[in-house]
């Protein structure tokens, strides 16, 4: 086997990929530094039951495992920076007021989430610690809204839900959580036969709510077929109280949304609202996020939480094509008003390409559209013909 070749579903980054990469992370992190979103930093490897707080099976088969040489305890490589965030937000700061963090940064995954997906997503997000009201779930879902059409990224489509829903039935109804379990996955899949037979032990309430969460996807009018098919719980209630207020909050910032009362995603880490960003011709969300109030329980401090995260190769795919920046050729020569010219030009933010010797034959490489010349004394740009 070639010695150079990369584990499956991870790859390098190259230019002028990494570049627009970066230049996305930048803007993204200067967009949350404004609206008070403070960075941080946590490390790649860190001590398991830390990594698995409050996330469920899910997280437990996305995390590489290893042993610590130092301590001979089992750490892992992060594959979801969230829980580190809640991590420094409980035992770090240790603030009582509102939290605002918001991070950049690899994670690891040892199985794809899904064909062509990278097991070494760049994730970037921002959580809100602190506040259990709607208005946080608001904040951030605007935030996360206002991130992408910041780089550029249009007509997206919003999918709103409500994992409260679900897990009121299943509380109310007595639900095992052996066939909880079953009933989840069965949704997630919209495998309608599946939970139809799944439910046929359930209580006629319990089942006939069950059965109909599949169908209730679409606009406002999906809130006012659930007011009246869904048992009157107060539960229930206040979930469609919340995700009406939150369309209509919503409802200028996006292309179109929608709300999927049978989308459980997260359903073993989120406790409230959840919500997903796709772009036309896509399967998979270019952004989600949703209320995470358990997460810091295992920190011994549960607050209340809400957060999204987003994947910069994802993003870089949706913008297209990535260019390398035309740059300019300037000849090798020792020269200080050449040398002053150089660096007038680089402090403009263009891409100025010495002309090291002996290559002459590769200057094509160099992307270069323009070039440095002497002329009345002085130096100056002229345009690269196309024979060179």
């Amino acid at each position: 086997m070639q010695t150079w070749l990369l584990p499956e579903y991870i790859e390098d980054i190259l230019p002028p990929e990494a570049r627009r990469i970066e230049s996305l992370r930048r803007r993204l992190l200067d967009l949350f530094h404004v609206h008070g979103y403070q960075q941080v930093i946590p490390p790649m490897l860190e001590y398991l039951p830390s990594l698995m707080s409050g996330t469920g099976h899910d997280m437990d088969l996305k995390t590489f495992k290893v042993v610590d040489q130092l301590s001979g305890r089992m750490m892992g490589l992060r594959a979801d920076i969230t829980p580190q965030a809640a991590r420094v937000d409980a035992h770090l700061l240790n603030r009582q007021g509102v939290v605002r963090l918001c991070y950049a940064g690899s994670v690891l995954h040892a199985l794809p989430e899904g064909m062509m997906q990278t097991r070494e997503p760049l994730q970037i997000g921002a959580e809100l610690f602190g506040h259990a009201g709607l208005e946080s779930d608001i904040e951030i879902q605007q935030l996360m809204l206002k991130a992408l059409q910041s780089i550029g990224v249009g007509n997206v489509h919003l999918d709103i839900g409500h994992v409260g829903i679900f897990q009121a039935l299943m509380e109310r109804g007595g639900v095992a959580a052996e066939l909880e379990a079953a009933l989840f996955q069965a949704l997630q899949g919209k495998d309608v036969p599946t939970l139809a037979e799944l439910a046929q032990g359930l209580d006629d309430i319990t089942r006939a709510a069950v059965l109909q969460l599949p169908q209730l996807y679409g606009g406002m009018e999906v809130l006012e077929r659930a007011q009246k098919d869904l048992p009157d719980y107060p539960e229930i209630q206040h979930a469609l109280a919340d995700l009406r207020s939150i369309g209509a909050r919503v409802a200028g910032m996006v292309g179109n949304y929608a709300f999927d009362l049978a989308e459980l995603r997260g359903y073993h880490y989120h406790s409230g609202v959840v919500f997903a960003a796709y772009l036309p011709g896509q399967a998979h969300a270019v952004a989600k996020g949703g209320r995470y109030d358990e997460v810091g329980l295992t920190f011994g401090r549960a607050r209340p939480a809400t957060g999204f995260s987003m994947d910069l190769r994802v993003l870089c795919g949706a913008l297209g094509p990535a260019a390398a920046a035309p740059a300019v050729l300037a000849p090798y020569v020792e020269d200080a008003a050449l040398q002053e010219k150089i660096e007038a030009l680089r402090s403009q933010g263009e891409v100025v390409v010495v002309d090291l010797p002996g290559h002459e034959d590769s200057r094509d490489e160099l992307n270069c559209n323009r070039r440095l010349v002497h002329h009345d004394g002085q130096w100056q740009i002229e345009i690269i013909s196309l024979k060179g």
